[in-house]
């Protein structure tokens, strides 16, 4: 069994040292720190008394710290307690809210990816997008934060953002029902026989192992000729669960390195030889929306040539940012280093440039992309014979469609299926 590789312990160290009452300090002047935490304290004495409002020193104090982390790149960030609580939800796949991935570009909130099967998903909602409002409250000076926290909320609640698409002149107004945003990170559908759609829209807690299992459960049926990983669109998660998923692919070399502030700090993860690792043909589907750990598992596979990278380039964000619970129930999300690729290279702000470029070309049709869960897919479900030639004439039939609506699709089914024959002429 795969041992399940723990990422953030090795970042966490000096932190936790810190936190737990440790000296961790480095040789600066004594004088300089001295002067900033006096000017520190002279404009808080000055807010607190001469202010048009009165405003109580523990929330002065936050948002400084808020304004701290804000100015140091659009990832890091300070949390509040239901913040910092949302975040852990979000990582073992369990919110309520909309379903989008957001960032910040120029001061502007801007969607990395929507989540499939989700409002925002439904709506048209696209990477790319500009969030100017949310419920008539302007983002421009609004951290990450707190954007995401009012677009979350419990689920049958309505919200309108005001959108700017990308390409577009003028904003629109979209009307939003929240609802929750599905726990399911792996999708596996046989697109012919021996080869296989393997679908990953997130990186939570639970995706490496709901990848073996479905993986297993394909491999058993019969041998599997080829495999499309599918993920685009996909805004990245845990960094460990990645690494994972990586290392199903491979036998050896390395998965990707870490450098911190010191470059003597750096990490390196390698792949390790298992009875159990996937050695069918491989592509991976990438495009814009794809970022952060797709981008580690992406990387890792082109570099080591295992897989050929096929769709459009990748979002860019090569930074690895460690959650530090902190003893009053918040927590802060600071980025502590880069990663790069087995080459050494890394991509941030660059993105993962695809062996064969192909632009999406058909519209979205998102009725037809939803996934229904019916009386045959519950478990232990009673079969006929009749019922099960159906559900296979049914597979089949959605295979068909999928194919003809996907032209990014078709094109990596069809590399994959002369992919020995591509890596012998290489």
């Amino acid at each position: 069994m795969r041992k399940f590789i723990r990422l953030t312990v090795c970042f966490s160290v000096v932190i936790a040292a810190f936190l737990a009452g440790g000296t961790y300090m480095k040789a600066v002047s004594a004088d300089v720190d001295y002067d900033s935490l006096r000017r520190f304290s002279q404009v808080l004495d000055i807010v607190e008394q001469y202010y048009v409002e009165e405003v109580k020193q523990p929330e002065l104090i936050d948002g400084a710290l808020k304004g701290m982390l804000q100015g140091l790149d659009p990832h890091s960030a300070m949390m509040d307690k239901d913040e910092f609580k949302q975040m852990q939800e979000t990582n073992v796949g369990k919110f309520s809210g909309i379903g989008v991935e957001i960032t910040t570009i120029n001061g502007v909130v801007t969607v990395v990816t929507p989540i499939e099967d989700t409002p925002a998903y439904k709506a048209g909602i696209l990477a790319g997008d500009q969030i100017l409002s949310i419920d008539g409250k302007f983002t421009d000076q609004m951290t990450l934060s707190e954007a995401a926290n009012l677009m979350r909320g419990k689920k049958g609640t309505e919200l309108t953002l005001l959108i700017l698409h990308k390409n577009s002149n003028a904003p629109v107004s979209v009307k939003l029902k929240r609802d929750d945003i599905p726990y399911r990170t792996v999708k596996v559908k046989e697109l012919e026989n021996g080869y296989y759609w393997v679908r990953l829209t997130r990186f939570s807690e639970n995706t490496f192992a709901d990848l073996r299992k479905e993986i297993d459960k394909v491999m058993k049926k019969s041998p599997v000729q080829g495999i499309v990983l599918d993920m685009r669109n996909n805004p990245g998660g845990l960094v460990d669960s990645a690494i994972n998923i990586a290392d199903m692919f491979l036998e050896d070399g390395v998965i990707m390195s870490m450098k911190g502030r010191d470059g003597n700090d750096e990490l390196e993860y390698k792949a390790q030889k298992q009875d159990d690792d996937v050695k069918a043909p491989l592509v991976v589907l990438v495009n814009a929306g794809s970022a952060s750990a797709s981008e580690i598992v992406a990387g890792a596979l082109c570099d080591q040539k295992r897989a050929l990278i096929v769709g459009e380039r990748t979002f860019g964000k090569g930074s690895v940012q460690n959650v530090i619970p902190l003893p009053d129930g918040t927590g802060l999300k600071l980025t502590v280093a880069l990663y790069y690729t087995p080459s050494g290279k890394s991509i941030q702000a660059e993105g993962i440039v695809p062996d064969f470029e192909v632009l999406w070309e058909n519209p979205r049709e998102a009725d037809k992309n939803s996934f229904s869960v019916r009386e045959k897919d519950l478990t232990r479900h009673l079969e006929t014979n009749t019922a099960k030639k159906e559900e296979t004439l049914s597979q089949d039939i959605e295979s068909k469609e999928l194919l003809e609506k996907d032209n990014q699709l078709r094109v990596a089914l069809q590399l994959v299926k002369s992919l020995p024959t591509i890596q012998k002429i290489k």
